[in-house]
């Protein structure tokens, strides 16, 4: 695609070049030019009075209306991280599986750098088919290659749906292959769907603060490409016999401008990792004071899990960010997960709603969080949650 100025019905008016965000439409000979920084927008298009500005398809396009049918296939992108499948990667052939049985069509991951034995494993958790490139230019992430080998394989195979996680590895580079390959990308996603009449992928994801849930959709284009959060899809099955294609793939031609000299790991106060815990301890504004999350890590330390926190308590400074659970937090996906004096909002709610057990404790009975909660207690945090700790402790002696 490419957007061009019809010179001969160009009046050199001027109104395209207070409408374009980017200031790339300038005069010159008393006519509109389009030049480099043009990011196509489209915002030109209607504003001109004369119609003198064309999008014009080339040969080629990806997303183009007239190529739908050509696009078929579920694709993944499995990211890896020190030559390990990152467990998002997992989640994603999850859904990738659901959405690809519905489509009657193939689940395919796209590997690049890591290992054969990392992609054989790709086939065994229900990949079809592995896209594998094992060149050390993907040892460390950066945003060019890594777009450039997707956006030529897509544009290759043509897949109908991509999917990758919203890692901060996902929303570096995945908006960049959306961007050249003129298709929509839908982020932050914390549900997928088939619409059973269209055949379109139904993005669902939070909008306006969380208050609402947004489903949208990418009619026109292929493929369609969605980040989804991590912890909020669940794993597929694993088959040590599963079968499955994997084909390796070069990585001719790839540029790449800058270099990744080291990587710094940040050092998290947590003693088990959030989103891989099994067992979760949130407080709320509830908790009413810093010294009460001390009683929730002696709740999450007999249970072997770590603690958690609605954005109102680290809000207080009561506890760390680096322990929030929902929207502007971590999404996590536990065994169990214990809300100790949290309300329940939706903000909160999106980053924990998939647990497995929801368990709230709460003074206040019409509390939202009682909505989505397996088992509810109803009392005051500081009389419920020392029991709870008394009582595991004396099972665990047993």
């Amino acid at each position: 695609m490419r957007i061009e100025v019809n010179r001969e019905r160009c009046t050199g008016c001027g109104q395209c070049v207070d409408s374009c965000p980017f200031t790339s439409i300038v005069i010159k000979d008393e006519k509109a030019f389009i030049n480099e920084y043009c990011q196509f927008c489209r915002a030109c298009l209607s504003i001109c009075p004369e119609g003198a500005i064309l999008e014009i398809a080339e040969p080629g396009d990806a997303g183009a209306p007239s190529d739908l049918s050509a696009y078929k296939g579920v694709w993944i992108f499995a990211e890896q991280r020190d030559g390990y499948i990152a467990s998002v990667a997992l989640e994603l052939l999850g859904i990738g599986k659901k959405l690809a049985e519905e489509r009657k069509t193939e689940l395919c991951a796209v590997l690049m750098g890591s290992s054969e034995a990392e992609a054989k494993e790709l086939i065994k958790w229900g990949a079809d088919k592995v896209y594998h490139c094992p060149d050390p230019i993907f040892d460390k992430f950066n945003d060019e290659p890594y777009s450039q080998f997707l956006i030529n394989l897509i544009k290759d195979k043509k897949p109908e749906i991509v999917l990758a996680g919203a890692t901060p590895i996902g929303r570096s580079f995945i908006p960049r292959v959306a961007a050249r390959l003129r298709t929509g990308l839908t982020a932050d996603c914390t549900a997928l769907e088939i619409d059973s009449e269209t055949g379109n992928l139904l993005q669902i994801r939070p909008a306006f603060g969380g208050n609402i849930m947004a489903t949208i959709l990418c009619p026109d284009n292929r493929p369609q490409i969605a980040t989804v959060r991590p912890r909020v899809m669940k794993r597929g099955p694993y088959r040590e016999d599963a079968k499955g294609e994997i084909i390796t793939l070069p990585a001719d031609g790839l540029t790449c401008r800058t270099k990744v000299i080291d990587t710094v790991k940040e050092v998290s106060s947590c003693k088990v990792n959030l989103q891989e815990a099994e067992f979760i301890v949130s407080g709320g504004r509830g908790v009413g004071k810093p010294e009460g999350f001390r009683m929730l890590e002696e709740l999450a330390e007999v249970l072997g899990g770590t603690v958690g926190a609605s954005r109102a308590a680290v809000d207080e400074g009561w506890i760390q960010y680096s322990h929030q659970v929902g929207q502007t937090g971590k999404t996590v996906c536990p065994r169990i997960y214990i809300a100790c004096g949290i309300s329940g909002a939706v903000q909160h709610l999106v980053g924990m709603s998939s647990s497995d057990i929801v368990i709230a404790i709460n003074k206040n009975p019409e509390a939202p969080i009682f909505n989505v909660a397996t088992f509810g207690i109803i009392g005051d945090i500081y009389e419920v949650v020392p029991q709870l700790i008394k009582k595991l402790k004396e099972l665990k002696s047993l």
